[in-house]
């Protein structure tokens, strides 16, 4: 094995911990922290800790040879049980929004960073263990994840980069051989669960509440630095931190921001805990917690029992969830800037920006050449009625209509049975039906202006909506059979999401709706933010 290759050739450049105040008291008891971005700690040593999953690609990118991830040293430096050279881990301090409400300090409660390494190409990756034990910010958890969240985050970062979803990325999943106490339904009823770790990364794991903490205890100076870090090494383009380039900055984190929400409507994801902390100032999704896809397409799904009264982080509230978070960035960096006005001024551009996203990217959906605005905004609010309307799948809708073919005249009675197989139910209410048989001539008559071929527009609407997607079902089938300790499930599935987009022979299963036993199955349906 070449040695360019190995653990021991990681370059780690730690700036986030060499350029940024750090908490004097060096110790994991939970504690209010002043002053200070992050404090030292770390990980707890798992000796008993096996290997589970590891992501191949994420490994080449870092500079790993994916054979060493296979190795017992691996699996003792990303459990957390044998440090590299090179690496400083830290817990990272920030606060943030939670449902609305100001919750002061959070911070890292269950997450480790073990360090940066830069990469052969000059990126800076972060890397993450969550689950790896408790710091200042722990509060009153203990540290640790349980299994059955951890597959879900390890399955999930890496299915949306292929589904090209702005996202931090997973090195690895492992067991810890160790058992956490967890009460799944926070109704009294606790168990005790296999414990696991996932080593995630990003280029920073830096939030809004970051931001937020510091301005909110009169620390600006923190703020500030904590900017201009930021600007440094992920905005340089922007040049020297001035008030002119916070106000670019704020300006491109709305844009960036306005982007990711487009492309969680696009594939159906809703992320269930849109609290500012976990919010990336890179435009990323982070923190993996009791997300969800929209399945039947129901706007006001949420996947998150914690939400299910008063649906904050529904799927149709995203776009307007994420303007309301970057407003309370704005009032964290406004001492910075000190003009209301352009802070403002960016707040609208984000709804500028996602409003065009969004039409574009509906029409890249429907396979319409170029939008129309005479036509398609009403073409695609009555396609949204219609589905929400009648019970349809949302993934498995989009691939069906991709079949319809425009010259054959066909009946309208033809155009819905090529969807008909995204419906859940057998027996759709007359009026819905009629409607939707409206929608789809309305929607025919309109590709017939494109004139284009059906191979062509097929080819563009497959390229955007996936095939394969996370369903909740196969994750919990994946935790059941990984509790019950087979791991099969968990591999296939990272195979089959690597693909998302093109029809793989033999993983039909896996394209197939939700099967009627997962409609209200804990874990198939809702989950709560227990881990």
């Amino acid at each position: 094995m070449s040695a360019i290759y190995s653990l021991d050739a990681l370059r780690f450049d730690n700036s986030f911990y060499n350029e940024l105040p750090a908490d004097p008291v060096v110790n994991n008891n939970s504690r209010h922290v002043n002053a200070a971005c992050y404090s030292k700690v770390s990980p707890i040593p798992f000796p008993k800790a096996k290997l589970i999953a590891f992501s191949r690609e994420m490994a080449i990118e870092l500079g790993l040879n994916p054979m060493e991830c296979m190795t017992q040293r691996f699996t003792e430096v990303f459990s957390g049980t044998l440090p590299l050279e090179g690496m400083q881990p830290f817990a990272a301090c920030y606060g943030g929004h939670q449902f609305g409400n100001w919750a002061g300090q959070l911070g890292d409660g269950r997450a480790i960073n073990l360090g940066e390494v830069i990469n052969k190409k000059g990126q800076r990756w972060a890397l993450q263990l969550k689950g790896s034990g408790p710091t200042p910010y722990s509060r009153h958890a203990d540290g640790f994840a349980v299994l059955r969240s951890s597959i879900r985050e390890f399955l999930c970062s890496e299915a949306m980069h292929y589904l090209r979803v702005p996202t931090s990325r997973a090195l690895s999943l492992l067991s810890t051989g160790t058992l956490v106490e967890r009460d799944m339904f926070y109704n009294g009823q606790s168990r005790m669960e296999p414990g696991a770790v996932v080593c995630r990364a990003a280029p920073s794991f830096i939030r809004f509440g970051n931001f937020e903490l510091f301005t909110s205890r009169n620390q600006t100076d923190i703020t500030k630095q904590l900017a201009d870090y930021t600007i440094k090494h992920f905005f340089p383009h922007l040049g020297k931190p001035s008030k002119e380039v916070y106000i670019q900055w704020f300006n491109e984190i709305c844009l960036s921001t306005a982007r990711l929400i487009t492309e969680w409507m696009r594939v159906g994801f809703v992320h269930g805990v849109m609290n500012t902390d976990n919010m990336s100032i890179l435009g990323l999704t982070i923190d993996y917690g009791p997300y969800g896809w929209l399945e039947d397409y129901d706007p006001y799904w949420t996947p998150n029992t914690t939400d299910a009264s008063g649906r904050r982080y529904a799927y149709a509230k995203q776009p307007e969830i994420a303007q309301w978070n970057l407003l309370q960035l704005a009032n964290a960096i406004y001492p910075l800037i000190k003009d209301a006005q352009a802070l403002e001024n960016a707040l609208g551009n984000y709804k500028k920006v996602y409003d065009i996203a969004w039409r574009d990217m509906m029409s890249s959906k429907l396979g319409l050449h170029n939008f129309n605005p005479a036509s398609d905004e009403q073409l695609f609010q009555d396609l949204v009625r219609n589905l929400k309307n009648t019970e349809t799948d949302m993934t498995l809708f989009f691939r069906h209509l991709s079949e319809l073919e425009i010259n054959r005249n066909a009946t309208t009675d033809q155009l819905l049975s090529i969807i008909q197989p995204a419906f859940y139910e057998t027996e759709i209410d007359a009026v819905a039906c009629e409607d939707i048989k409206t929608w789809l001539l309305k929607y025919v008559d309109r590709l017939k202006v494109d004139n284009r071929p059906d191979k062509v527009r097929r080819h563009q609407m497959n390229a955007v909506n996936p095939l394969y997607v996370l369903r909740n079902y196969l994750a919990q089938e994946a935790i059941e059979q990984a509790e019950a300790g087979s791991y099969t499930m968990i591999h296939e599935l990272q195979e089959v999401l690597k693909n998302p987009y093109h029809q793989q022979v033999g993983k039909e299963r896996f394209a197939q709706k939700r099967p009627d036993w997962a409609k209200h199955k804990a874990g198939s349906s809702m989950l709560s933010c227990s881990s």
